[in-house]
Order: structure tokens, then C-alpha cells, then sequence
């Protein structure tokens, strides 16, 4: 286990290899959140009409695809966390990696469309501060 900085709950960290390794799985589980969550915003017009009956025994045809999509992201984010994997922005699937680095810790920058992990940050700082990793880095 990690040393922690005041506020981090690291289970795990990863070496690079370790989290590029994950990068498939992660693209697998990320993907599959985006398709529920089109699913969730394709019915959810329908899903507003069936709630406000609901007190008049209102249903609807879009439920059954509605609850399977919420279970979906519920399933694949509860995956992701199992990996120790931080998820930072659903849309954009970007996450962070717990990571040592010069006796610290930070975290290794991904997001989806990336072939490799390349970018770093501190544990403080976000995506708009994120330093390429160097071979020392490593």
C-alpha cells in the first residue's frame, strides 16, 4: 500500500507497464459506459412521462433498456474502481493511475483515444497541468 497524503485513498499504485497494461480492459469498460449512457439520454424523455404516472400504474416500453443501461454504467464503474483506477471525466474517459514518482505520490494522466499512458500530474493539480512522462519517469 501507498503512503497516503492527507485526503488519498490509494489502494493500489501502478508502474507504467502496469497501468498501460489496463488500457484495453479500461477502453472495454469505458465504452460500454458511453453506450448506456446514450441509451439513458435516448429514453429519458420517455422515462420523465412514465414517472409522472407513476402514481396511475404508468409504465413504459423504454424501462426495461433504461434500468439495463443504468446497471451497465453501475457494473462497468464498480469494475474500474475493482482496478484501483481513478475515473476523472466520464465523457471525455479520462482517468488517473496512483503512481510513485520521486518519492511521491502522482498520477499517471490517461484518457480515452490514447494508445499509451504519456502525461503525469500532481495528485492536486487536473489535466490542464499534466507534464509529459519522461524514460526517467518511468
Amino acid at each position: 500500500m501507498a503512503q497516503r497524503e492527507e485526503g488519498q485513498n490509494l489502494e493500489r499504485v501502478f508502474t507504467l507497464a502496469e497501468a498501460n497494461r489496463l488500457i484495453p480492459q479500461l477502453q472495454e469498460y469505458l465504452i460500454g459506459v458511453k453506450r448506456a449512457k446514450a441509451v439513458l439520454i435516448r429514453t429519458k424523455d420517455e422515462i420523465k412521462k412514465a414517472s409522472s404516472k407513476a402514481q396511475f400504474g404508468g409504465g413504459s416500453f423504454a424501462a426495461p433498456h433504461y434500468i439495463h443501461a443504468l446497471e451497465q454504467i453501475s457494473e462497468h464503474l464498480q469494475a474500474i474502481q475493482d482496478m484501483g483506477v481513478l475515473v476523472k471525466d466520464l465523457d471525455t474517459g479520462l482517468c488517473d493511475f496512483p503512481h510513485m514518482l520521486g518519492g511521491r505520490i502522482v498520477y499517471l494522466c490517461w484518457k480515452l483515444g490514447e494508445t499509451e499512458i504519456q502525461w503525469w500530474h500532481e495528485t492536486d493539480s487536473g489535466y490542464a497541468n499534466r507534464q509529459p512522462l519522461m524514460q526517467e519517469d518511468a
